[in-house]
């Protein structure tokens, strides 16, 4: 059986008899002399591997089609011919040619994560040229010239691409919304997910199945915001709630950016809300204990909505310990926590002082 003839039968094969040229040449010359798969003929079948993967063309039906052309080879073989020379024959070329479909096909893969890191690298931090950036989105699924939301999510592991939580929460994500313009990504450790602004329920099911996934989970949500600038701002909102929650004590398990927008705003100008902190509350200090236990009290009295029964709770004291502390501070402030009129400026001292990090930290 000679190249020339054996290569005339792949026509058969359709799309594959390009990828099985000299096959059958190879394999009547192992079988007539015994020989193993010359190093050049190993390589040949390497290198068509490598160009059906980057047709496309999936390895079962290349291995079917290898099989056949091995089938028609043993009808022609001469009597005698042990038959076990041809099986060794196929397994070594067939080995060859998925070791080369197998090697482009890697290859294909880390091409494309190193091509969606860079797209999501410059997505989150606008490196891009913008008309550039929209171009490269869709081919990850995004629309930028539509508004986004972006929720980010950190954990004590961190997270990233291919971890178990990641692929849950993603395949979580996949089988809610299998239809959505939806971006998951893992970046510094976090896991970030990117959604249209008009479908809120997709970052709502992320933070749920992140927080029911991942032990210790925090996600902060950014506002809505249009085009890819707009992604980048509802990014660096979320990463601001998460490192506001860590200053000043935020619970979580979702931190909305929308609803800190005041930390923000109280804390840009820092000269003037030290002067606010240590004119309100710089009497606590002269306090047996120091200033942090009174503090702890104002910090728990507002989180319970002024409710002193709510702060004893939390506080683990009684309903009394709480009250004659309130009183304490009244007393040493000059203004009283259960009163409307005093209470907004004391309130906006014990933020300030949780921004601040006061006592803990000069002012």
């Amino acid at each position: 059986m000679t190249e020339h003839r054996s290569h005339d039968g792949y026509a058969a094969y359709g799309e594959y008899g390009a990828y099985l040229d000299g096959y059958a040449g190879i394999l009547a010359g192992v079988c007539a002399t015994g020989r193993r798969l010359r190093r050049e003929e190993l390589e040949g079948l390497r290198e068509r591997g490598e160009r059906a993967a980057e047709a496309g063309i999936g390895l079962r039906a290349l291995v079917r089609a290898h099989l056949a052309a091995a089938r028609e080879v043993r009808g022609g073989l001469p009597r005698g011919i042990d038959p076990d020379l041809l099986l060794g024959a196929v397994e070594q070329a067939v080995d060859a040619f998925a070791e080369g479909h197998e090697r482009a096909q890697k290859l294909a893969v880390r091409q494309e994560e190193a091509a969606r890191r860079e797209f999501v690298d410059d997505l989150l931090y606008g490196r891009s040229d913008l008309g550039r950036l929209a171009q490269r989105a869709e081919r990850f699924g995004l629309l930028l010239s539509h508004a986004h939301a972006v929720a980010v999510a950190r954990a004590p592991e961190p997270f990233g691409d291919g971890y178990p939580v990641s692929r849950s929460v993603e395949s979580s994500l996949l089988a809610r919304f299998p239809t959505r313009r939806i971006l998951l990504t893992t970046k510094d450790g976090r896991l970030i997910c990117v959604a249209p602004a008009d479908e809120p329920e997709v970052l709502a099911h992320f933070a749920k199945q992140t927080y029911a996934t991942a032990d210790g989970s925090l996600v902060a949500i950014g506002r809505p915001h249009p085009g890819a600038g707009g992604v980048v701002h509802s990014y660096e909102e979320a990463l601001g709630a998460l490192d506001l929650a860590d200053r000043i004590g935020l619970d979580g398990p979702v931190l909305y950016a929308a609803d800190l927008l005041v930390y923000p705003v109280l804390g840009r100008d820092r000269q003037a809300m030290a002067d606010l902190v240590g004119t309100v509350l710089g009497p606590l200090a002269t306090a047996r204990g120091g200033a942090r236990p009174l503090l702890d009290t104002l910090h728990a009295y507002f989180d319970a909505g002024c409710v002193t029964t709510e702060a004893a709770r939390r506080l683990a004291l009684s309903v009394r310990a709480v009250t004659y502390r309130l009183d304490r501070i009244h007393r040493l402030t000059g203004s009283d926590p259960g009163d409307p009129t005093q209470r907004y400026t004391l309130q906006t001292a014990a933020i300030g002082a949780r921004l601040l990090g006061w006592p803990d930290e000069e002012l």
